[in-house]
């Protein structure tokens, strides 16, 4: 019997190099590896980007690294665009050796100032490139890569203005949908010690954590406790040391029933994401495309604080986008006052009708399998027909 020959798709796989940028590349790849399997083939996937986030998660799936000098693209004055002018022109000619050994079928691009040389290459090679934009105002990166793309797609719908009508389609926003539904609340409250009669907020400062956030918990940690609210904190790696000091000591003359209330945590692995969503009633969070589709997935209703320095104002945008369809509350950073921000907290969780409205209406606000929908976008680049 003639052993069957093994047909390869290569493809690589670029962004900015955070978290916002990687989970949606491994969401996208683990749906090319299924719908791939489906046909027969295998895929080989190269990640060329941004260093920082991305390395030991994208290693785990599978894909290899390799790392690009990458300025970042700033939009205002700083001496630092100077030297960063020369990291991508480093990073270019990094691209144009690594693309040509590799020789992918395809390039995905999810944008972020690491993929760009990246596209460029693509281009000049004559490899198809599919790119993705997250927010629903492009960032620069984007809005150079789209001239050099054969198809865009896109997570919001006003984000369909900005990019050519004939090349676009709206295709949802990847993100970790295994994570959303491996526990439900009863796990995630039993893993953390909390009780089933008290209501639980996560608060979400993204990849990085936010120190504003961080210092808006702290101000009004005291009375959130006293009002038997359990909350579970993700400080980010560089703050959280700090944090659990403050919170020692604002904490430090409750009874010790109350202690067991406020739980800082510097990061949340997948498993103990997937159980801190699950325990939570309310998300209070920044508004990054990744975190408010993966809000939508797990049907959280949520209090959004955009990032003001956002490129674009994009956070502010996607926030505003996500409050327009009834599925948060936002409150914009220069306008919180925590007194008033306390009373909104404490009236939303006591109101389980108004919680239940946000949360369904969240769910509402996402496309269907988006990860899914990327890949068959990508194998029409491919021209295989799935």
């Amino acid at each position: 019997m003639d052993k069957i020959k093994e047909i390869k798709v290569k493809i690589i796989l670029t962004g900015g190099g955070t978290g916002g940028h990687v989970y949606p590349l491994v969401s996208v790849f683990r749906s090319l590896k299924q719908m791939a399997q489906q046909r027969l083939l295998t895929v080989d996937a190269l990640y060329l980007g941004a260093d920082g986030f991305a390395q030991e998660t994208l290693e785990k799936e599978g894909i290899k690294v390799k790392v690009i000098s990458s300025g970042k693209m700033r939009r205002y004055f700083s001496i630092l665009n100077f030297f960063d002018i020369f990291k991508l022109i480093f990073g270019l000619f990094q691209s144009l050796w690594l693309v040509w050994k590799f020789m992918p079928d395809v390039i995905f691009s999810k944008g972020g100032y690491g993929s760009v040389p990246v596209v460029i290459v693509g281009w000049i090679y004559h490899i198809p490139v599919f790119i993705h934009e997250s927010d629903s105002v492009p960032g620069l990166s984007n809005r150079i890569a789209m001239k050099f793309a054969a198809r865009i797609g896109v997570s919001f719908s006003k984000a369909l203005e900005y990019f050519p009508t004939e090349k676009t389609a709206s295709v949802g926003n990847p993100i970790r949908t295994d994570l959303l539904y491996q526990a439900n609340q009863e796990d995630g409250l039993k893993h953390f010690g909390f009780s089933h009669d008290k209501s639980t907020i996560l608060i979400l400062g993204g990849s990085q954590g936010s120190q504003r956030i961080n210092d808006l918990i702290l101000e009004i940690l005291y009375d959130c406790i006293k009002n038997n609210i359990q909350i579970l904190h993700q400080t980010g790696e560089k703050n959280f040391r700090e944090v659990v000091a403050e919170a020692k000591i604002i904490l430090g003359n409750l009874p010790s029933e109350y202690l067991n209330l406020y739980q800082a945590k510097s990061f949340f692995d997948e498993k103990e994401y997937a159980l801190a969503l699950a325990a939570s009633d309310l998300v209070i969070a920044r508004a990054g495309s990744g975190t408010i589709f993966e809000l939508s997935a797990a049907k959280k209703p949520s209090i959004l604080i955009p990032l003001p320095e956002a490129a674009s104002d994009h956070q502010r945008e996607n926030a505003f986008a996500y409050q327009k369809a009834g599925a948060s509350i936002v409150f914009e950073e220069k306008n919180i006052l925590p007194n008033m921000f306390l009373k909104e907290m404490l009236d939303l969780l006591k109101n389980k009708e108004k919680l239940n409205d946000l949360g369904n209406r969240a769910n509402l606000f996402s496309q269907q399998n988006p990860a899914e929908n990327i890949a068959q976008e990508i194998f029409k680049l491919l021209k295989v027909k799935i």
